[in-house]
């Protein structure tokens, strides 16, 4: 065989693929899918399109562009549309709920784990010790995304504007990503480049065409759906999302905390946007402050759970949700209602992810090359930019010091640390897992598990309780 023949040979497309043969693949993502969204949507990329070659570059990030801009975990939604694109809504549902279930059942077992036996010395500082490396991924995350999305003047004069609003005045998070998103989307309409070239990307030298893969660049025939087919689609996911809310509702009433995990996590399935650590910040305020479910801590005890297992970050609210009814647990006994607190707060966090797709993914593949939807893409990112280091500043807080205090000066309203009471262990452990993170370069996993690790040396050396 000569070079020309092997090179011809190599860039034919894929064998079709039956959706028995994608199913052991999307476990294989699902379970190789740790370091939050970048690091999954990396995974995906490597598998799917330069080892399989099942879709190509410009499509992925078509596909992505476009679950970027939904409310819930890009990745997880990123892996239902490209199922969608190759097996239909079938193919959607396996590749979205395969991504869900190994972090779900992990944080289901950390979650019995954390109730049972977190106030054992041994169990409290391995969590010690998580939340310090939490920390240095959170601010290695907001490096990451502003590398990616600050490329002009505009872009980072909108991410202090939306730090500002939120730390400082309590902004709502949904107001300032509607606002960026209209900015971008004007912006783009009227020709400016400030928000070009922002955004997610893939790995770098990527030259996969989209006609050289398995799905090619044309566009399938379940993406023309008629009316009738959209409006069941529409009508059986809200059935799914919305009967078990208002059964709660009726039966248990608004104030029960099964209707009121019910109803939140419903809220945040429509807000959610820009990913797990943009809205953390808003989760934790009203979870922790409104609710009350679970202190400050044990919602940095929940990222790092997230963190350490497969998924999306945003399985931190089954942690959530259990806390939330394992405290007040009525009549059931409080694990299981932690049980099914953490299930149910699973269920309306993800349904809505697959009504998303499959309502919106026809009309957005005819959407391929759209200026101005990109240039929206990159304004939202930009502002998420700036929630994420507002989310930074909340977990440096409540990691570094042992007690805060609320300024308040007119309409600007923020937590301010009590210098006096900063945690010497906490600090140095931060400070360890920063080294690691930014100057050693170390993976993600192995730094939460050093400074896991780290955190029960001290408790045996007496130094943390």
């Amino acid at each position: 065989m000569n070079a020309a023949t092997a090179e011809a040979a190599l860039l034919a497309r894929p064998e079709p693929v039956t959706l028995r043969q994608a199913f052991w693949v999307w476990l294989r993502i699902a379970m190789l899918s740790f370091g939050g969204p970048a690091g999954q949507i990396a995974v995906m990329h490597r598998i799917l399109v330069d080892e399989k070659r099942w879709i190509g570059e410009q499509r992925f990030l078509h596909a992505l562009n476009y679950c970027m801009l939904l409310p819930g975990p890009e990745a997880q939604q990123l892996a239902t549309y490209i199922g969608w694109l190759m097996h239909k809504t079938k193919g959607g549902i396996v590749a979205g709920v395969l991504f869900v279930i190994p972090g779900a059942i992990a944080i289901m077992a950390l979650s019995w784990v954390y109730v049972l036996y977190g106030r054992v010395g041994i169990v409290s500082a391995l969590f010690f010790g998580l939340k310090a490396a939490v920390l240095a991924v959170v601010l290695q995350a907001v490096v990451r995304i502003g590398g990616r999305a600050l490329k002009s003047t505009a872009s980072r004069l909108l991410a202090a504007i939306a730090f500002i609003l939120i730390f400082f005045l309590g902004a709502p998070f949904p107001l300032i990503v509607l606002g960026a998103g209209l900015i971008g989307w004007w912006s783009g309409r009227q020709g400016h480049t400030a928000f070009q070239g922002g955004g997610h990307g893939a790995a770098k030298g990527a030259t996969v065409a989209d006609a050289d893969t398995l799905l090619g660049d044309d566009l399938p025939a379940h993406a023309r759906p008629t009316w009738r087919e959209t409006v069941w689609t529409a009508l059986v996911w809200l059935a799914l999302w919305l009967l078990p809310v208002a059964a709660l509702l009726i039966t248990l009433g608004p104030d029960d905390v099964f209707s009121r995990i019910a109803t939140f996590f419903s809220t945040m399935a429509m807000v959610t946007f820009g990913g797990a650590y943009a809205v953390l910040a808003y989760v934790a305020q009203q979870t922790v402050e409104n609710y009350g479910w679970l202190r400050p801590k044990e919602m940095l005890d929940g990222l790092g759970m997230a963190e350490t297992t497969p998924g999306p970050l945003i399985m931190v609210l089954q942690f959530v949700g259990f806390l939330g009814a394992y405290r007040a647990p009525g009549t059931l006994s409080p694990l299981l209602a932690g049980t099914l607190g953490g299930l149910l707060a699973t269920w309306v966090t993800f349904v809505p992810c697959f009504l998303w797709i499959f309502l919106g993914a026809p009309f957005i593949e005819r959407l391929r090359g759209d200026i101005a939807v990109a240039a929206a893409l990159s304004a939202i990112t930009a502002a998420v930019v700036g929630v994420v280091l507002n989310l930074a500043v909340w977990f440096a807080l409540h990691t570094l010091f042992r007690e805060t205090a609320i300024v308040a000066i007119g309409p600007v309203r923020f937590d301010a640390p009590i210098l006096a009471s900063i945690d010497p262990g906490a600090s140095l452990l931060a400070v360890g897992a920063a080294v690691a993170v930014f100057v050693l370069r170390a993976n993600v996993i192995v730094t939460l598990l050093a400074t896991s690790a780290a955190g029960i040396i001290l408790h045996f050396l007496g130094l943390v309780a």
